[in-house]
């Protein structure tokens, strides 16, 4: 299996680098695959050539067909202006608009202030949800005070155990797969939800007749 890691930090090191390289490691932990790293600031010209050619150079083509190819991603930016890096926008604006469907996608962001903790709910979310990307629940958004804290070490531990789980293979030994959404929320023949089975059996009481019994006479 292939783990693909996308960080958009511009420095060299970078806090954006950091989190990436933490959340494939606890990635790794739990499932086996190669990992690589693709640096976005390494490729900022070529992915400027291909808005304006139309065609990916050698290197961003690589780093594209990489990510098309993933079994998991990992993909981590840092907070400029309340959202995400204009550079890391502009890689997933080139990619093939079918590379990531399906895919699982481990969010994380950087930022000076945890004011823009909400950044990977508002901002990256919404972007690998219209790309259709499986994006993970849990999100890592690292502070510069959070650097160090066991609460951000839990975080990551929890989002790489996510990660690892929607990337490994079914065995022909594992559990069938349970369908979580129906289990927890039942649904009538009508499609609506529902705090009953439909397969113990009910019967449905038209919704005229409920308020019908409430009147007073």
């Amino acid at each position: 299996m292939k783990l693909i890691v996308v960080s958009a930090g511009l420095s060299s090191p970078s806090s954006t680098r950091l989190l990436a390289d933490r959340l494939a490691a606890a990635t790794l932990r739990h499932v086996d695959a190669e990992p690589e790293v693709i640096e976005l600031r390494d490729l900022a010209t070529e992915i400027a050539q291909h808005f304006v050619t139309g065609f990916p150079p050698a290197r961003l083509a690589a780093a594209l067909d990489a990510v098309a190819a993933a079994d998991g991603l990992i993909a981590v930016t840092p907070v400029f202006a309340a959202s995400y890096s204009g550079l890391f926008k502009s890689f997933f604006d080139v990619i093939d608009k079918d590379a990531l469907t399906g895919k699982p996608v481990l969010l994380g962001a950087t930022g000076g202030t945890a004011r823009h903790s909400l950044v990977t709910e508002h901002a990256l979310r919404p972007l690998f949800t219209y790309l259709r990307a499986l994006a993970l629940p849990t999100a890592v958004y690292a502070a510069s005070e959070d650097w160090g804290e066991e609460g951000l070490a839990q975080r990551i531990a929890r989002a790489g155990a996510e990660l690892a789980r929607f990337m490994a293979p079914a065995t022909p030994d594992a559990a069938p797969h349970v369908d979580t959404a129906a289990a927890i929320a039942p649904r009538s023949l009508t499609g609506a939800i529902t705090s009953v089975d439909p397969a113990d059996g009910f019967e449905v009481v038209p919704f005229e007749q409920r308020l019908a019994a409430l009147r007073v006479p």
